[in-house]
């Protein structure tokens, strides 16, 4: 337990600093610590919550959150996350999709990270639109944020600009966690919270601590783009270990 909690709190902090909940990464480390598959989203979504809520208020409050249009792609997504959390999965079947959508999200990260200048119009918002509900139903399957596959899209279609995009990035996660956390325990019971809460309640601690230190120091004495590819790569490895049983 002491190498798990210190690599989620690495994870936190790295994460936090971009404005990611690091959810994709618990999961894949509570994978492949045999962590029990049915609280295993439990968990990583509200290690999610435990980073990403600090990150939105600080967002908030800095007004850096374009309102509008992020509340239209969190409004979409929200209700598919619940619907995520609450599907029937099988463990084989979790583990595929996990490792799939790790293996995905590992590619996003490669993506080059472009947005419009400051004050430019935003774009690309129709096609956000679409995409939201998918990514939020998948993020209440496996238990992740979401957000780590929406910001390399919103660059991609030029939404906005980079901090606005964090922002975005950051509210997505909260509020689609929190739903994912709902349909999950429609699906398993409340008893599941408790359950997960007692085991995890260690990597908990962990996330906050290491949450913290990232959204206050930013990483910056790490060049991001570093971060980026040493994450991608160890998320695609991880992916693809899940997806061939290695």
């Amino acid at each position: 337990m002491p190498v798990l909690a210190a690599a989620f709190a690495l994870t936190a902090l790295l994460y936090a600093s971009v404005g990611f909940g690091g959810g994709s990464t618990y999961s894949a480390l509570l994978a492949l610590s045999g962590f029990d598959y049915r609280l295993l989203p439990i968990l990583s979504l509200a290690c999610n919550v435990a980073v990403v809520a600090g990150s939105s208020i600080r967002f908030a409050r800095a007004r850096i959150i374009p309102w509008r249009n992020a509340a239209t792609l969190t409004a979409i997504a929200a209700p598919a996350a619940f619907l995520g959390g609450l599907t029937p999965i099988k463990e084989a079947a979790f583990m595929t999709v996990l490792g799939g959508s790790l293996v995905l999200t590992g590619a996003t990260l490669l993506f080059p990270q472009t947005s419009t200048r400051e004050g430019e119009p935003t774009g690309g918002a129709r096609w956000m639109t679409l995409a939201a509900a998918p990514i939020g139903y998948l993020a209440g399957l496996v238990g992740i944020g979401g957000g780590i596959f929406l910001a390399p899209l919103l660059h991609l279609t030029r939404w906005n600009n980079a901090r606005a995009v964090a922002a975005t990035a950051a509210l997505f996660i909260l509020v689609n966690s929190l739903f994912g956390i709902a349909g999950q325990l429609v699906k398993s019971g409340p008893d599941r919270m408790g359950e997960a809460i007692a085991l995890g309640l260690p990597l908990l601690l962990a996330v906050v601590i290491g949450g913290q230190i990232g959204s206050l120091l930013a990483v910056r004495y790490l060049p991001q783009t570093a971060i980026r590819w040493l994450t991608a790569a160890l998320t695609i490895w991880v992916g693809a270990r899940l997806l061939f049983g290695a």
